[in-house]
């Protein structure tokens, strides 16, 4: 088992990229650790300089106690799980797991004991005598994690495992995964771009864009408090909704206003001292599609903070429905428009996404009211995008 240390890390390529930039992290031993973002942001660089396959060009990494910048990735004790599974195709599953023992004169006993504890653990044993081309991605994938687990390392480090293979396997190898990690009880480090993948396996998260870390928190910490728009946007299914605003005060309450619509603050945040600056500016208000409720009942207990929407579509996913509204909509005869060489300004018009419960009465082209639960609300610097308050 290690913890690691990452400091001041950088990556520089000849022409004047950097491609990750003065990223600090420690991660504690046992961790389950996520790098997520974008593709391109420098998650699988990142990963690439912990397990020795690119060069750090500044900083320092330590695995437990000792710096390993200059150490060969064959001595860093981390076992690797490669996204096209990189199996030998004219090895047996045996062999391909147990290529890495051989090659460390391990006694055959002993190669044995091990690959054959790794395929009962991984539920693979019956495939011991298959070649990678008679195997399935997830049996592949299977195969690729118990060549790792043979190796007995302090770290596992994982690049997109599960990229490659249908979203019902991907589902079930999640879950199979997270029960390795508490099997082994050993450091992973896992690259994905999946947030879905991020959020429901994950001790803690690693955001990241442009190469540099956005944030670093546990996956509820990172739902809840977002640090940015692009925090904010990237992890949630669907994604945040982010509205153009100006905070106004009236009468000793604080609105925020969008168009013809106002909605009212609560206490908690109006007098929020890190809001006082932003009275009279525009600001970006961030409403997640839970926090936008369509029941009589929450209307009427948020009655400062409803207003009417436009019904665009409706997607029914089974336990729950998904509404795409818009308001300040402009209605407009809009094939009389097109005639008369008329250029619409739907400039006003906002776009929400609401995630509501499948009794809900909302259809398509319908116009209806609802409310922001403002309690839910995420108030974001126009300019920075740095969060104000949650």
């Amino acid at each position: 088992m290690a913890s690691l240390s990452l400091r001041h890390i950088y990556k520089k390529y000849p022409g004047g990229v950097t491609a990750v930039t003065d990223f600090n992290l420690e991660i504690k031993d046992t961790e389950f650790i996520i790098f997520v973002g974008p593709s391109g942001c420098g998650k699988s660089t990142t990963l690439r300089m912990i397990a020795g396959l690119e060069e750090i060009s500044e900083g320092e990494l330590f695995i437990g106690d000792r710096l390993v910048n200059d150490v060969a990735p064959k001595d860093r004790d981390i076992a690797m799980v490669f996204q096209n599974y990189a199996l030998y195709p004219h090895m047996t599953v045996f062999d391909n797991m147990a290529f890495g023992l051989k090659l460390r004169k391990m006694p055959k006993a002993e190669i044995k004991r091990k690959v054959e504890e790794a395929a009962r653990i991984l539920d693979i044993t019956h495939l011991l005598d298959r070649y990678p081309k008679a195997m399935s991605g997830g049996q592949k994938q299977r195969v690729a994690l118990g060549r790792a687990i043979v190796r007995d390392p302090k770290v596992f480090l994982l690049d997109e495992p599960l990229s490659n293979l249908d979203a019902k396997l991907r589902a079930t190898m999640r879950t199979e995964i997270t029960k390795l990690h508490n099997r082994l009880g050993t450091t992973f480090i896992y690259v994905t771009h999946d947030q879905v993948e991020a959020m429901t396996m994950a001790t803690r998260i690693v955001v990241m864009k442009d190469g540099f870390i956005q944030q670093v928190d546990t996956p509820q910490n990172l739902y809840d408090y977002p640090a940015n728009t692009f925090v904010a946007g990237f992890i949630g299914t669907p994604q945040m909704n982010f509205i153009n605003c100006t905070l106004v005060k009236q009468n000793n309450n604080a609105y925020l206003q969008f168009g013809e619509i106002k909605i009212k603050l609560p206490e908690s945040k109006a007098a929020n001292p890190d809001l006082q600056p932003y009275f009279g500016k525009e600001v970006i208000a961030g409403v997640r599609p839970e926090a936008i409720l369509d029941t009589p009942a929450q209307i009427a207990a948020l009655k400062d903070c409803a207003f009417e929407v436009y019904v665009d579509v409706t997607e029914l996913m089974g336990a729950e429905i998904y509404l795409y509204l818009v308001a300040n909509k402009v209605v407009v005869d809009e094939a009389l428009m097109a005639k008369k060489n008329v250029v619409i300004d739907k400039s006003g018009e906002v776009k929400l996404t609401a995630r509501v419960s499948p009794r809900s009465t909302a259809r398509s082209g319908d116009t209806i009211t609802v409310a922001i639960d403002t309690e839910r609300l995420h108030i974001f610097d126009k300019d920075t995008e740095r969060c104000i308050c949650h």
